[in-house]
């Protein structure tokens, strides 16, 4: 290949060798620990999203455009909010993620369902099942995010937007459960 063409492929060497010793290459040209917190919360973050397009692919016959497409605008956040975080100095706020829209969606989608009286168990169907795994992932990710916030108090926002994520993964997950029944609410234990 000519180095033209180099240029024009993001990723056109795949085995580079240069992580075998436990250090990989950030955005911005430093080399970490692949423990440092800000590569944990790169890994989180990719696997949130991993966990999203599943979920997207179980969605796919169910043909819910609207929540497709949110869906699908989330995992773009994410990964630019992979980009903030691997960018480090060089990030600047103008690569965040829209925190109003993501709050004005919650917002309107709880709007339309019913008052929740009882707890929900994660479960039900495949799709109901794995809205709640990508739930519990954003919610692991934004504890752990918090490490490289202390470390590095540029980096609150990501969390902030994953704190809010976690809860439109709940809200959706009531959507998918209150449009297939398949809600498996908690039961107190009789004594």
């Amino acid at each position: 290949m000519s180095d033209s063409t180099d240029s024009k492929n993001r990723l056109s060497r795949i085995v580079t060798r240069t992580g075998d010793g436990g250090m990989t290459g950030m955005a911005d040209g430093a080399r970490l620990p692949k423990t440092h917190p800000r590569v944990v919360a790169l890994g989180e973050l990719d696997e949130l999203n991993a966990h999203i397009g599943l979920l997207r692919s179980y969605m796919k016959p169910l043909d819910n455009n609207h929540l497709d497409s949110f869906l699908e605008v989330q995992q773009h956040a994410l990964f630019d909010l992979g980009g903030f975080i691997a960018m480090a100095s060089l990030a600047d706020s103008s690569m965040l993620p829209d925190l109003d829209a993501l709050e004005q969606w919650v917002e309107q989608s709880n709007a339309g369902l019913p008052p929740l009286k009882e707890f929900i168990l994660p479960g039900g169907s495949v799709t109901l099942a794995q809205s709640h795994i990508a739930r519990v992932t954003a919610r692991r990710a934004e504890r752990n995010l918090w490490a490289l916030v202390a470390e590095d108090a540029s980096t609150e926002p990501v969390a902030v937007y994953l704190n809010r994520l976690s809860d439109a993964l709940f809200i959706l997950a009531r959507i998918l459960g209150e449009a297939d029944g398949s809600v498996v609410y908690w039961r107190k234990a009789s004594r």
